[in-house]
């Protein structure tokens, strides 16, 4: 195990293996429940989930997890799209989440290294929860991102699965995906850029220079411009529950906790006051 754990191919190799099993369990346990296309989709999704968790304790490593986030939606809208005539619009709508999902893949693939690297939040939370560990690992790390991303997703596989027809305002909303994408790729890399050099305590490269997290604002522009899209075809408050609920997990979850780490380093609050926590605009 620890050799494979040290291994950056080895590693990379087991990722992609739990992956293709987690997924055969969705497609198996989709097919088995007899329900609504939604409730089947959500316990598939659990399904998969629960087989991820089950490996992240085998290696001792909740970041077995962390390509989920972006291979999930994926799976998801390509599984419904081609067995069935779909419109040109979830076309399009598929298309900004294959490209949204596979640039966060290769960027998570990127940094992967191996299995003994653990995404540092996640081993700061085993030392603070000590013997809660286990459950905090089970609901925080991996069921609560999985539903907030199911339900992300949801509009789009609504889209395909009714077969909406676009109009200006879902074509406008699709291009914030698009961008949204591109407002990411360009943040990873700058931040990849500062991290090879660290000239800085803080990265003050490009968009980094006026946000302290333009990856984030483009992650919540991704799933409002897809919530948005449908929502303009269908008129259901219900297809911005995703949206929101992944807003809110950002603001109260993830940007919190990367500013607390940051705010270890000398320098931070001053740093706080000139740059804006999202929006890359002089302050």
């Amino acid at each position: 195990m620890k050799k494979l754990k040290s291994s950056s191919a080895a590693s990379f190799t087991a990722v992609a293996l739990i992956y293709l099993l987690a997924g055969a369990v969705g497609f198996a346990v989709y097919g088995a429940v007899d329900a609504d296309w939604r409730v089947k989709l959500l316990i598939a999704d659990v399904a998969a989930t629960v087989v991820t968790f089950a490996f992240s304790v085998l290696f001792k490593n909740a970041s077995v997890y962390d390509p989920y986030w972006s291979v999930q939606p994926i799976v998801i809208c390509l599984a419904y799209a081609f067995p069935r005539r779909v419109t040109n619009f979830s076309w399009l709508l598929v298309a900004a989440v294959c490209v949204w999902g596979v640039r966060l893949t290769a960027n998570w693939a990127l940094n992967f290294g191996s299995l003994e690297r653990e995404d540092w939040r996640y081993v700061m939370l085993r030392e603070k929860t000590g013997k809660f560990y286990p459950i905090i690992n089970f609901v925080g790390i991996h069921m609560v991102p999985t539903l907030v991303v199911y339900g992300c997703t949801l509009p789009v596989a609504c889209a395909i699965r009714e077969g909406a027809e676009g109009n200006v305002w879902s074509v406008a909303a699709v291009c914030v995906c698009f961008g949204a994408a591109a407002l990411q790729g360009i943040a990873d890399l700058q931040m990849r850029r500062y991290r090879a050099e660290r000239e800085t305590p803080f990265c003050r490269r490009g968009l980094w220079r006026y946000s302290r997290h333009p990856n984030y604002l483009g992650e919540l522009l991704m799933w409002w411009g897809a919530g948005l899209s449908v929502f303009a075809v269908y008129t259901d408050w219900t297809l911005l529950i995703g949206a929101a609920a992944n807003t809110a997990l950002f603001m109260l979850v993830s940007i919190p906790m990367a500013d607390g780490r940051q705010a270890k380093k000398e320098g931070f609050e001053e740093y706080k006051e000139q740059t804006r926590m999202l929006l890359p605009l002089k302050k």
